[in-house]
């Protein structure tokens, strides 16, 4: 019982150690913290996929009420903004090679008299390629409206199809794209962190010194664990708390749950931040395989595009890549509201991740630093 307790209280004096070493450089304190809060605004309000301003063109060659109408149905989303009214169809290619417009509508000169006969009358959108996404968006909202139009126009009944999204009613993908920014965000630096971790003790020269501590390489591992997935968590927790609070997306899950998965997340993370610093011979070192590593993880996660459109071969690997189940797990959580039965097989991965890289971790810190 006691060689337990002198093992504890080495492990928490090595702890207290690696806390202060990071919390008392101000640097480190700036870097820790301030990232997670910046990135977490900068998600939220910059990568997002909703269409939210559309500047347009017009080329009306009608100028009928007809035509009247269908632009004000259009100017009225709030959405497209008229930037220019055009008298001459060459003048389309201008506005479109400058910028100036994401689109150009142009309505025919008999756009009136089609409808009043009854045919169809078609309306040309000619929309900026370059910005494929937002494009097609546009396209879409633009179909809509037609529709719209054309139903009110008919006065006569029909099918009608009501659409219903689940977890995320009015389509935002901020919602989809930020929970899963709880675990990405907080991993860029609980990685990097463990990575440098033995690095930087190699280059001051105080990494022999702990070696001939009485601390046995498992208690070193625990040791230099623990801090980065305590800071992994805290960084969870602010970009958690600007979702909840200043974003408002509503968590329909539970908390303890959430921070479950994150936490067995933050330990495979920081056992395969523990191994790139057992490896590497200098900070520069583990700096860049830590910057090589995240990119593939990132992509490799399913937090930009589904895990099932990639390639089979492409799906196999992310079998290894944590980032790919912390994010599954929180975004099922958050939005969801996921029980354990439902999220439960995406610790498996986690786990085994984190059983693998920690031994490897103290293997590697018994026999090739020492």
């Amino acid at each position: 019982m006691s060689a337990f307790v002198d093992a504890f209280w080495q492990i928490a004096a090595l702890i207290r150690k690696e806390l202060l070493a990071i919390v008392k450089d101000p640097a480190s304190r700036v870097i820790l913290f301030a990232p997670a809060l910046m990135q977490a605004l900068l998600f939220g309000y910059g990568a997002t996929y909703d269409l939210t301003n559309v500047p347009y063109a017009v080329l009306d060659q009608s100028r009928g009420a007809a035509s009247v109408e269908l632009l004000a149905r259009l100017d009225g989303t709030g959405v497209f903004h008229r930037v220019a009214t055009l008298a001459s169809p060459r003048q389309i290619a201008n506005v479109i090679d400058a910028n100036d417009a994401l689109m150009v509508l142009s309505i025919p000169s008999d756009f009136e008299n089609l409808l009043a006969t009854g045919q169809q009358a078609p309306v040309q959108v000619i929309l900026d390629g370059r910005n494929s996404s937002t494009a097609g968006a546009a396209a879409g909202y633009v179909g809509s409206i037609v529709t719209d139009y054309n139903n009110e126009r008919s006065g006569a009944g029909g099918v009608t199809i009501e659409r219903r999204a689940w977890y995320n009613p009015n389509l935002e993908s901020r919602w989809n794209l930020m929970p899963a920014m709880i675990a990405a965000l907080s991993m860029l630096q609980t990685l990097l962190l463990a990575a440098l971790s033995v690095a930087r003790e190699r280059e001051q020269g105080t990494f022999d010194q702990l070696l001939v501590t009485p601390l046995t390489p498992m208690q070193i591992l625990i040791g230099k664990a623990l801090p980065s997935i305590l800071i992994g968590l805290i960084q969870s927790t602010i970009i958690f708390l600007v979702i909840r609070f200043w974003f408002q997306i509503p968590m329909n899950g539970s908390v303890w749950l959430m921070y479950g998965g994150l936490l067995m997340f933050n330990c495979a993370a920081v056992g395969i931040g523990l191994s790139i610093s057992a490896l590497s011979l200098s900070m520069q070192q583990a700096m860049l395989y830590a910057f090589l590593l995240i990119m593939p993880l990132m992509l490799l996660s399913g937090l930009l595009t589904p895990v099932r459109n990639m390639p089979a071969i492409l799906q196999l690997a992310t079998y290894v890549n944590p980032l790919r189940f912390g994010v599954s797990i929180v975004r099922r959580v958050y939005l969801e509201g996921a029980g354990l039965a439902d999220v439960a097989v995406d610790f498996i991965p986690l786990l085994a991740v984190a059983a693998v890289t920690m031994p490897l971790s103290a293997w590697l810190f018994r026999n090739r630093l020492a």
